[in-house]
């Protein structure tokens, strides 16, 4: 069935020809040929841009059952992850920088969870105020996303800074070193030099400072995480398990 209605979330052309090019073999997705591709895809972002359930998707699109089925697939096989890298890598080119970054900023988001988001999987964020999870992350200086943990929103900075770092050395060999804001001071930064081999520099307030001013290397991630909330699906968060919130990020 040919889509009639096209909505503000879908790929262009010209997007869907760079997705298309990363996408793994039609071989290997099951059923090959039974719904386009493109609109699986479209699909799954019209779910991450308007927060919506799977089974409220529209009448247009393949099944939700479908719909679904291939994200939770990509999700597990790592396609979603590869597919956002191999794009991130391509702005990076057309920036005139390398691939493979060697520097980015790391931040932590709490957000609100959802009644899906379970107890074992959530925790209360004293300093926000916070009911639900944490989203830790490291961006190039771009803004573009390099790494991403999610963890129960009590996780303290430091602890998953600490996790995070691991993800991110073995995945980022080349990006040795990171600035983070105060929450991640301390010793951990002596850890990460040490263990991980990675040189964190603390960006801080200017002394004094009461309103808001974008710091120097920092801002940069403070507006990814804005990127995020403004898609309905990630301005709280409504997954049972983190995997699949990690997944709707990237």
């Amino acid at each position: 069935m040919v889509r009639t209605h096209r909505y503000p979330s879908d790929l262009t052309d010209a997007e869907w020809a760079l997705v298309e090019a990363v996408l793994p073999p039609v071989s290997k997705d099951g059923r090959p040929g039974a719904h386009s591709r493109r609109d699986i895809v479209d699909a799954i972002l019209y779910v991450t841009h308007n927060g919506i359930v799977w089974r409220a998707l529209p009448a247009g699109f393949p099944p939700w059952q479908t719909v679904y089925g291939f994200f939770d697939r990509w999700k597990k096989k790592g396609v979603t992850a590869g597919i956002h890298d191999a794009l991130r890598g391509r702005v990076r080119l057309a920036r005139g920088r390398e691939a493979e970054p060697t520097a980015g900023v790391v931040d932590s988001q709490s957000v609100k969870g959802a009644q899906t988001v379970g107890a074992d999987s959530g925790g209360y964020d004293a300093g926000e105020k916070v009911n639900g999870r944490k989203r830790f992350v490291i961006v190039d200086t771009l803004g573009l996303l390099l790494t991403v943990l999610v963890v129960p929103a009590n996780v303290q900075d430091r602890d998953g800074g600490r996790r995070l770092l691991i993800d991110h050395y073995f995945t980022h060999h080349r990006c040795r070193h990171l600035f983070a804001d105060g929450g991640f001071a301390g010793q951990p930064v002596a850890w990460a030099r040490t263990i991980m081999r990675t040189t964190v520099e603390i960006v801080r307030k200017k002394p004094g400072q009461k309103t808001f001013e974008a710091l120097p290397k920092r801002w940069v991630v403070e507006r990814t995480l804005v990127w995020l909330t403004a898609h309905r699906r990630l301005a709280h968060d409504y997954e049972r398990h983190p995997a699949t919130s990690a997944s709707f990020i990237h």
